[in-house]
């Protein structure tokens, strides 16, 4: 298994990258939704992540406008509901309480995947690692959800974070492309990991048991080898610092 984490300089300088957008209620850094807006081949807002929308882009709404809005509505303010509405926007209420607005957002977003015969390779959720702590851990919650949702990686970006889950197996995950931060980590998140090999860490682990409570891997970086290898038995959270 693999992942290439090319995400920004593919989708930003190449456009190699087809991907679909997911835009959550927290703020976000414009300069990575502008490059993301641009070229997704879909884009949608979960509840409040419309009112982020909205606000960023105050005075040219009328050029982002989502193909649609989704969540149980609590969270858009009623202007903004409205002024989307009016625009044609489609507006999809999901009421079970038991699933995260993001969750059920994606949910959505797969089938309309699947309706529009879209050709993908990654879905890229804005949003949803800052602000409440609880929220934050909704989001990794969802990513241990979209295993069963969708085929796609999912990958959630804010400010100078980026998080995905790395599912059991080997992964290759490329990091030169000079857009890469300095710290990266292996997160043991819902579950103990009993085996982490990696390479192209300055701190790597072989055959190593990750969990709270014994060893996480935080404030780690990388050698100079450009490319990262992960072999995990359990599903690992994966973070790296963006620029």
């Amino acid at each position: 298994k693999s992942i290439f984490l090319l995400i920004r300089i593919n989708i930003c300088l190449t456009g190699n990258l087809k991907f679909c957008l997911l835009i959550l209620n927290q703020s976000f850094d414009k300069g990575h939704f502008h490059c993301l807006w641009s070229k997704a081949a879909l884009r949608a807002c979960a509840d409040g992540g419309a009112n982020c929308l909205y606000h960023i882009t105050e005075g040219s709404q009328d050029s982002f406008l989502p193909d649609y809005i989704s969540g149980d509505f609590d969270s858009i303010q009623p202007e903004v509901k409205e002024y989307y509405k009016v625009k044609g926007c489609e507006l999809i209420e999901t009421m079970d309480q038991d699933l995260t607005d993001f969750t059920k957002c994606l949910q959505i977003l797969q089938k309309k995947i699947e309706k529009k015969g879209l050709q993908i390779d990654v879905i890229v959720a804005l949003g949803g690692l800052g602000g409440r702590f609880d929220q934050t851990m909704a989001s990794v919650e969802t990513l241990f959800l979209a295993r069963n949702i969708t085929p796609f990686p999912v990958i959630v970006i804010q400010e100078c974070s980026l998080i995905y889950l790395l599912q059991p197996g080997k992964h290759k995950l490329c990091v030169d492309t000079g857009l890469e931060g300095a710290w990266c980590g292996l997160i043991p998140i819902g579950n103990s990991c009993e085996s982490v090999t990696t390479t192209g860490l300055k701190w790597n682990l072989t055959n190593q048991v990750l969990k709270f409570g014994t060893l996480i891997s935080t404030s780690n970086t990388y050698d100079n080898s450009k490319i990262v290898t992960v072999e995990t038995d359990k599903p690992l959270l994966w973070t790296m610092a963006i620029k």
